[in-house]
């Protein structure tokens, strides 16, 4: 096993039955005729399929207009190599000598496309359910954060302005813990309202995330 398959395997959580095909994931068409061209195309498919079915599910009454907006949201070039530099994947694509000269590693449109050739490579390699699994692990702070929601406000804000309109205190945030490595740290923090007994708690990969879920909490509790 090469030491940049082993490196995505790591970020990706997942483990290549056929290290070929991670090889092939890694390897841009600059660099060889045997590149991961053919695996961004299924990868792209299936990106596509995984995150509107996700979509769909989670939010059952949403036309198909607002489900369509959120998609191309989440799918999109600039998230996609969002998602290859928290996975410092461009350190591990195999580059003609050209692209490595002009910034290749760093360029929006071969981390994308090599995003989606990863995502090909894992359906080829152990099917749709353990693709679904990594996609749905690599998007969980975005699906999980209300901001790309359907209701259009994130969950503090609705929070603050419920308890405006009511003449009450603002909703007090406290960190609890912080866990995990530097790179894949979970933050839990606690939300309290004047309206609730008892504290709601979130947990997510940064503060700002971990705070949403917990007002999200808090205004279930509130049966909102």
């Amino acid at each position: 096993m090469t030491t940049s398959v082993r490196k995505l395997e790591k970020g990706i959580a997942y483990c290549f039955s056929n290290q070929s095909l991670a090889e092939l994931a890694l390897t841009h068409r600059s660099a060889n005729k045997q590149n991961n061209e053919r695996l961004e195309f299924l990868g792209d498919a299936i990106l596509g399929f995984t995150i509107a079915d996700e979509l769909l599910r989670r939010n059952p009454a949403a036309p198909e207009g607002e489900l369509s907006r959120l998609r191309s949201q989440l799918v999109n070039q600039q998230k996609l190599a969002n998602i290859a530099v928290q996975l410092q994947l461009g350190e591990l694509l195999v580059l003609g000598p050209g692209e490595l000269k002009s910034g290749g590693r760093r360029r929006i449109s071969i981390l994308a496309d090599a995003v989606e050739a990863v995502i090909g490579a894992i359906y080829l390699d152990g099917g749709l359910e353990s693709c679904r699994s990594v996609i749905l692990q690599l998007y969980r702070d975005q699906l999980e954060d209300d901001s790309t929601g359907i209701r259009g406000k994130d969950p503090k804000t609705r929070l603050q302005e419920l308890l405006q309109a009511k003449g009450l205190e603002l909703p007090v945030y406290k960190v609890l813990s912080i866990g995990g490595e530097a790179h894949e740290q979970t933050f839990v923090v606690s939300c309290a309202i004047s309206m609730l007994t008892e504290h709601t708690i979130g947990s997510g990969s940064n503060r700002r995330i971990a705070e949403q879920q917990a007002a999200k909490n808090a205004l279930q509790a509130l049966g909102l």
